[in-house]
């Protein structure tokens, strides 16, 4: 299940310094690939789980709201800080949409590329009551 990390921040009078590292155990994963989106203009993104992936996301400027589902729990976070991390699990389908036109989301994947690890067929109500 999807859930927020905050990470530990630093500040004086020179700004904001936030850490992210495997090394103070802020990631539950080795980061194998990092990507950014940006100038998503208000149009919904992702819409999909995956067999292996997790990610860890920061949105490092701006606002977007991400759901997720897997298939027990729904839920969503708005994250409109960057010392949100937010990790979301492999099982869990992940939309993300009400971005601001600044918005800047930065994510971190514990694998590579794999257009064989995504899964496109949410969970349906019949997938939550053969779950439980």
């Amino acid at each position: 299940m999807a859930y927020l990390l905050h990470l530990p921040s630093f500040s004086d009078e020179r700004g904001n310094l936030t850490v992210l590292d495997n090394l103070d155990n802020n990631l539950p994963f080795e980061v194998k690939r990092i990507f950014y989106i940006h100038g998503a203009n208000g149009i919904p993104r992702a819409g999909h789980r995956h067999y292996e992936t997790e990610e860890a996301v920061i949105c490092v400027h701006g606002r977007c709201t991400i759901s997720y589902d897997n298939g027990h729990r729904q839920g969503e976070f708005l994250l409109n800080d960057p010392s949100q991390c937010l990790i979301i699990k492999a099982e869990d389908w992940r939309s993300l949409y009400h971005f601001s036109h600044d918005a800047v989301l930065l994510v971190f994947a514990s694998t590579v590329f794999d257009k064989s690890d995504y899964i496109y067929e949410p969970y349906t109500s019949r997938t939550y009551s053969s779950r439980v």
